[in-house]
């Protein structure tokens, strides 16, 4: 694991709930997403705005988890979009983040470790 990783996953772990130490879902879950390059685009808290006033590329992971909880299919469905894209002209965060469409990343992850992560992301809580 090289230094930078580290500090990611420190950072971000830092994101979570002050209600004590992650467990070590959080952690494992957290180091899955920044090998696999999750966090180039997403974090777990929504974040400031960027110059042209949209949320960084793509939407924070605790207001995917708020949109899609309770939603029938939705890991499946979310799953699906990790791994084979979004399409930019239908796009439901289209306004409120800055990139267009998320890129297919079958090449970045195996569908199983996608499909764990995102139902990690849906238990998130919502944020404060």
């Amino acid at each position: 694991m090289t230094p930078r990783t580290i500090s990611l996953i420190a950072i971000t772990v830092a994101t979570l709930p002050a209600w004590g130490a992650p467990a070590a879902d959080d952690t494992a879950m957290l180091r899955l997403a920044n090998g696999s390059g999750c966090m180039t685009c997403h974090h777990i808290e929504p974040g400031a705005k960027g110059p042209d006033g949209l949320a960084p590329i793509g939407p924070a992971w605790r207001d995917v988890a708020t949109r899609y909880r309770g939603s029938p299919g939705a890991a499946d469905q979310l799953t699906r979009t990790v791994m084979t894209g979004s399409n930019p002209y239908s796009s439901h965060w289209k306004g409120k983040v800055s990139g267009l469409a998320m890129p297919p990343n079958e090449v970045a992850i195996k569908e199983a470790d996608a499909h764990q992560l995102v139902e990690w992301i849906l238990k998130l809580e919502a944020a404060k």
